[in-house]
């Protein structure tokens, strides 16, 4: 550990707020968080700590690697991880280097991708950057604010339940999105990660900053509010700065898992004052586009988090089903994305949607 490094340990209740607001940033993507705040939580109690660092204690020569889980997110829930299998791609990555890593950051703001991170941290007893490369979560390797700042994703390590791993060494970032995703097919649709190393001089350049304690906030928001009886969505709202576009029920759902990822659709039946219109919400793994009646609410890169109506409780792509009551928020992306070199990267165009990219808070004030 650097000397000067102001650290705060995490709490049991942190962990649990963080898992929350991670999975309303994760716009349904990332995985189910469950399983990775188990792990991180059964590691507290094993007396364990987790130790998050702010960006700007981090020395310029640390070496900073993020560990994160890749595939289907459906696909997860069917395969449950032991918990060593992220920890293994670190150490396989180590080895590589012949150095350890000095702090663990996550990959994306996402429900699993926020939390695995935090119990292989403990169990290997490394600190974890409040800050991560997205702000949100995506669907492919090089949609990381570490790429718009040229930091190599490889060498990168990969991981299997079966105690299989790989090292790849790709000529670009989306080299190694298409290498590492036919692995992770091969591997059963689920990998274990551990990718992006860099120093800390570039994590502090290219990360969203101080995306944990955000999730934390966001996730005490809710548990307050439904304490003091404030109305939750209310409270989301205004903790995510977001606008909700849209309530209703969920009257169809498009789901299928292919080539690593979970694609689909969700139709949503308007309620209350949105009665008489619906909304249509595609996704690759993470919510891209929101279509009410034909007019596009808001697009990737904002964030689009689908939400129980009364509680306000994040669903994620593979919880959706039919009959859920459900308000859709839309929420403003980190700045970093709204340029035009990143947008090339995360776009709707990107995506395969020929529409022009609207700030939602544009859009929504518009259609509203």
């Amino acid at each position: 550990m650097f000397s000067g490094v102001s650290i705060t340990e995490l709490s049991k209740q942190d962990v649990e707020d963080l898992a929350l607001g991670a999975t309303v940033l994760g716009t349904g993507g990332g995985g189910d968080p469950y399983i990775g705040k188990l792990m991180a939580l059964q590691a507290l109690e094993r007396g364990r700590k987790i130790e998050l660092v702010p960006p700007e204690d981090v020395e310029d020569d640390a070496f900073v690697v993020a560990v994160a889980g890749m595939g289907a997110p459906v696909v997860m829930i069917e395969k449950l991880p032991s918990g060593k299998e992220a920890a293994e791609s670190l150490k396989s990555l180590e080895k590589y280097f012949g150095r350890k890593a000095d702090y663990i950051i996550c990959i994306e703001a996402g429900g699993m991708n926020s939390t695995i991170p935090l119990a292989t941290a403990a169990e290997l007893g490394r600190p974890v950057i409040d800050g991560d490369g997205m702000g949100r979560a995506f669907p492919e390797l090089q949609m990381v604010t570490f790429h718009l700042y040229g930091v190599s994703a490889t060498p990168m390590s990969m991981a299997d339940e079966k105690g299989n791993s790989v090292i790849l060494d790709t000529i670009d970032n989306f080299w190694a999105e298409r290498v590492a995703r036919a692995i992770t097919v091969k591997f059963g649709g689920v990998a274990w990660i551990s990718i992006y190393p860099m120093s800390g001089k570039q994590f502090k350049q290219a990360a969203v900053r101080n995306s944990l304690t955000k999730e934390i906030m966001i996730g005490r928001e809710l548990r307050d509010a439904k304490k003091s009886g404030r109305n939750p969505l209310d409270a989301l709202l205004d903790a995510t700065k977001g606008f909700l576009l849209f309530k209703g029920k969920i009257v169809d759902v498009v789901r299928r898992a292919t080539g690593g990822f979970a694609r689909g659709e969700a139709t949503i039946e308007g309620l209350d004052e949105f009665r008489g219109s619906k909304l249509v919400v595609k996704f690759q793994n993470e919510n891209l586009i929101a279509i009410k009646d034909g007019e596009v609410l808001a697009s990737v890169p904002d964030l689009i988090t689908i939400v129980e109506k009364d509680s306000a409780k994040p669903i994620t792509t593979e919880r959706l089903k039919y009959g859920l009551r459900v308000a859709v928020l839309g929420i403003p992306c980190d700045p970093k994305w709204r340029t035009g070199e990143a947008l090339k990267v995360v776009g709707p165009k990107y995506f395969g949607y020929d529409v022009e990219y609207t700030p939602v808070e544009i859009a929504a004030r518009r259609s509203g």
